[in-house]
């Protein structure tokens, strides 16, 4: 694993155009992000965006959006969370999960959760910087993503135990607004609601992974416009 300077983003990619559109990037990951104005977009009714203060501090986590050419287009890769897990069972998800003790950072939690999912090792890509943490009340995590690149198609090895599905979604996909929608979903105090998703060819992703990927694609956008 490595954090890139722009100069590094720009050498690993054969093709310039996409080196230094991984730089502005980069650069764009470290300025001011849109944080609460691109999660509120997504956000399920009623969904909290902070602990109230009656409650413990929330737990940390680590989410991994890992970019990676694929058939000539840049990709990044979610998961279907097995049935048998104690939260978000079935849903589509970053892969990640909670920080431990023994990691250094959040950064080395996303990479550790990856690994462990789908079997991608931390020196295998490169850290480009974090968005926005969101605040996923039904679990109660503060949750960081992580946004890193890897200059070929990694080979991945879901962990059955925690991954039903691996799914690939090209960036056109993502800020694409056809695929924008509103579903039907049982929130976690068991109503019925209409909440915003992202409908990626019969996958919908909705709630804070949904989030985090408005804030990606609203950050995308200021890097393509660089």
């Amino acid at each position: 694993m490595c954090w890139c300077s722009a100069h590094d983003a720009i050498i690993l990619c054969v093709v310039s155009e996409l080196g230094a559109f991984l730089a502005r990037l980069q650069v764009a990951l470290q300025g001011t992000l849109p944080g609460e104005v691109a999660h509120a977009r997504m956000r399920p009714p009623g969904r909290l965006s902070a602990p109230s203060a009656d409650l413990p501090p929330a737990r940390q986590a680590g989410v991994l959006l890992l970019l990676y050419p694929r058939a000539g287009a840049l990709h990044f890769v979610l998961t279907q969370r097995a049935p048998a897990l104690a939260h978000h069972r079935g849903q589509i998800a970053l892969p990640g999960g909670q920080r431990e003790a023994h990691d250094r950072d959040i950064v080395h939690t996303a990479l550790r959760e990856a690994s462990e999912e789908l079997g991608i090792a931390p020196e295998q890509v490169c850290v480009l910087g974090t968005l926005s943490s969101v605040y996923v009340q039904p679990s109660h995590f503060w949750m960081t993503p992580v946004v890193a690149y890897a200059p070929t198609r990694l080979s991945f090895r879901p962990a059955p135990s925690e991954v039903e599905a691996v799914i690939e979604v090209s960036l056109d996909a993502l800020l694409d607004p056809r695929n924008r929608c509103f579903v039907q979903r049982v929130l976690s105090d068991g109503r019925t609601s209409t909440v915003p998703a992202f409908c990626f060819s019969g996958c919908e992703v909705w709630g804070a992974t949904a989030m985090v990927l408005n804030e990606f694609a609203a950050v995308v956008e200021q890097a393509s416009s660089g």
